[in-house]
């Protein structure tokens, strides 16, 4: 898979190949390296990376992330392409807004049906992705349009889950 992505306001391109804990990646044209991946606790990775051993924290910010690593604190955005962005999209327009999936998961708890009314922030529903549930909320108030799975379900990255008018 292919991102775009600013750390600490350089943008550049990622290229991902991720098998389980295994990582084939390319940062702008940087040759492709390899790393173990390994989410210690949430939030807190073990990265094997070269022969090195890291532990990387990140925190989630209201538009980006923040890596920190050996001390060093980095300011991540990434972009998927092929997701909606409040950039790309008007949230507070009178378009509608797809809430999707930002990994392959498993929904847990639809919270939300067609034809119902909800607010800026509401939660829709529940997906479990790396053994932690996520709340997926929308970003406009509006009215559920439709809701494009059911509990149980298995999505990959970037499904609509939701469609809100």
């Amino acid at each position: 898979m292919t991102f775009h992505v600013e750390i600490d306001g350089a943008a550049t391109r990622l290229e991902v190949d991720r098998d389980g804990e295994h990582c084939r990646f390319r940062l702008g044209e940087q040759g492709e390296r390899s790393a173990q991946l390994t989410e210690v606790e949430p939030g807190v990775y073990s990265v094997l990376l070269d022969g090195r051993s890291y532990e990387a924290r990140a925190e989630p910010g209201e538009d980006c992330a923040w890596i920190t690593i050996r001390g060093h604190r980095f300011r991540v955005a990434i972009t998927d392409p092929r997701r909606w962005s409040r950039k790309g999209a008007g949230a507070h327009g009178p378009e509608r807004e797809n809430v999707v999936a930002s990994m392959p998961g498993k929904i847990v708890r639809v919270l939300v049906k067609a034809g119902q009314s909800v607010e800026a922030g509401q939660g829709i529903l529940v997906v479990e992705a790396m053994k932690m549930q996520n709340e997926m909320k929308t970003r406009r108030g509006g009215q559920v349009v439709a809701v494009r799975v059911r509990e149980g379900e298995t999505v990959a990255a970037g499904a609509v889950l939701a469609t809100i008018e």
